[in-house]
């Protein structure tokens, strides 16, 4: 029942750091004008959740906790971010316009062709901006370095690609199901599910679940033992008499 209530405790906790990073979210992106905060306080969540999870420790943030954190993260990406931002999210913005004549314009069997393979490829971009996004928060890196590393680890870490793109499908099914997730958490909890991807399955140094948290595997371990075990007294059941 104790750990019950802790684990209750704990979901709360991170809600409430969820909503309290939306609000920061909204009230910095209007501090730079929209023009000037946005991109920065996209980093500034992918900071504060990268921080989040790596302070194994203590993880029931108070939410002057994650103000700050989030505070210090926008101030410290207001160039880089929006040096950032702003390009790849303009590649972004042709992709899908150049998906959206195709859709919409007679072009014959090729268009179903051309139409799918720009699907594909919007979707690889998709993956490709989160990992900028967690790429850009953990390493203190050129603009450059951060996209080549981003687009190395969309294709080098499938799994991590994978779970971003059902993270991509489940974020606008439930948006869709439940619209009231969008004004009361934005892109809070998409950003803190991609941290938490990345974290567990992206092996990115200084950033990893393995390392910062071995006991994981030692655990994993254990109960892959107990498992075997388990399996091998099953096969000599039943004894002859």
């Amino acid at each position: 029942m104790h750990r019950l209530a802790e684990g209750y405790e704990f979901v709360c906790k991170v809600v409430l750091t969820l909503f309290i990073a939306h609000i920061a979210f909204l009230v910095h992106t209007l501090m730079g004008a929209v023009v000037v905060g946005f991109f920065p306080s996209i980093a500034g969540l992918y900071s504060t959740f990268r921080t989040w999870a790596l302070d194994v420790s203590d993880r029931h943030w108070t939410v002057k906790r994650t103000w700050n954190t989030f505070h210090e993260a926008w101030k410290l990406n207001l160039k880089s971010a929006n040096f950032v931002g702003y390009p790849v999210f303009a590649v972004w913005l042709f992709l899908v316009w150049e998906y959206w004549i195709v859709q919409n314009n007679p072009v014959g069997v090729v268009g179903i062709g051309v139409s799918g393979g720009l699907l594909l490829v919007n979707f690889l971009y998709g993956i490709f901006l989160s990992l900028v996004g967690v790429i850009q928060a953990n390493f203190e890196q050129s603009a450059w370095w951060v996209i080549k590393y981003a687009a190395m680890m969309a294709v080098v870490r499938v799994k991590n690609s994978f779970i971003v793109l059902l993270i991509y499908a489940a974020t606008w099914w439930f948006a869709w199901q439940w619209p009231g997730l969008i004004p009361a958490f934005g892109f809070s909890i998409p950003v803190f599910l991609i941290v938490l991807s990345t974290y567990c399955y992206g092996r990115i140094p200084g950033m990893d679940v393995h390392v910062n948290e071995p006991d994981i595997d030692a655990k994993k371990a254990q109960k892959k033992d107990q498992k075997k075990a388990a399996r091998k007294s099953s096969e000599g059941w039943p004894h002859k008499c």
